[in-house]
């Protein structure tokens, strides 16, 4: 699949989700001026995704991620990279908020494909994939 549009930035410290939403909103704008607009459901969705994987890959890794997001006629593909082997764990959901544990079946849920392979620095990439058939 070719990207129409690629976005690309480093994450880490407690402004890192707020900055890889940033870039999604960039992408989505960039893609709305070249004419292949993303729909509204894929945008809601991927700035979940987003927010999930990024927090997550900088509460639980100990380096830097990095986000790649791109849009093409197949759907976004968002790929969050940490310096973590570990695999994300489904948890049970802490209802007072405190403990988190709603954000892997969250992103599960919003995309249409999720993907977790090892890099070759021993960290992981986690891929999810937004349809735009398969928007909720």
């Amino acid at each position: 699949m070719t990207d129409l549009v690629r976005r690309h930035c480093e994450c880490a410290g407690s402004g890192a989700a707020g900055r890889a939403r940033e870039e999604v909103a960039r992408l989505i704008e960039e893609a709305a001026r070249l004419g292949q607009a993303v729909p509204a459901a894929v945008q809601g969705a991927a700035l979940l995704v987003v927010s999930e994987l990024v927090t997550n890959a900088v509460r639980y890794a100990p380096g830097p991620c990095a986000l790649d997001v791109g849009w093409s006629a197949g759907g976004l593909d968002i790929l969050v990279t940490d310096s973590s082997p570990d695999l994300p764990q489904k948890r049970q959901g802490d209802p007072t908020g405190a403990y988190g544990g709603y954000g892997w079946p969250l992103v599960q849920c919003l995309s249409s494909r999720v993907e977790v392979r090892p890099t070759e620095t021993g960290g992981k990439t986690v891929h999810a994939h937004l349809s735009p058939s398969s928007s909720r």
